[in-house]
């Protein structure tokens, strides 16, 4: 094999067993922090849309300094309720719960029958308007009777 070549393969396996060794460390860092959070700024709800819910906003820690992070909608998970992102004080300092969905507890899931909702649209026309069709001039179309 070429020296070269050989070198390049020993520090690719080297470089990716470090990689492989430091990122669940990296992951599993639990940060502390001295400096209490402001108290949170509140926030307009907008207008959802229906299969979302809103995600309140939080402080955030730049290592620095404590930075608002603005609320959020995400799409509605059924079964679940979101836990907002909060900070909690404890013997080393102040550490920050991230959001989460927390399952509900006596959930159960609607089922709509499909013969119901294909009544509905019956009665009321292909097109939700008494099988107009979106014409408002009884089918005249321009004409001036």
């Amino acid at each position: 094999m070429n020296p070269t070549k050989a070198i390049r393969t020993a520090l690719l396996s080297l470089s990716l067993a470090a990689g492989a060794f430091a990122a669940p460390a990296y992951a599993q860092i639990s940060l502390n922090v001295n400096i209490g959070p402001p108290a949170p700024q509140y926030e307009i709800v907008p207008v959802i849309a229906p299969g979302y819910v809103w995600a309140p906003g939080y402080w955030g820690w730049t290592g620095e300094r404590h930075v608002w992070v603005r609320g959020r909608s995400i799409v509605q998970r059924d079964g679940f309720r979101w836990a907002p992102d909060r900070w909690e004080q404890g013997n080393n300092g102040y550490f920050r719960t991230a959001g989460h969905w927390e399952q509900e507890r006596g959930y159960k899931p609607v089922k709509m029958k499909m013969e119901k909702m294909h009544r509905d649209n019956d009665d009321r026309g292909e097109h939700g308007n008494n099988g107009n069709r979106g014409h408002g001039n009884n089918g005249k179309h321009g004409k001036g009777d």
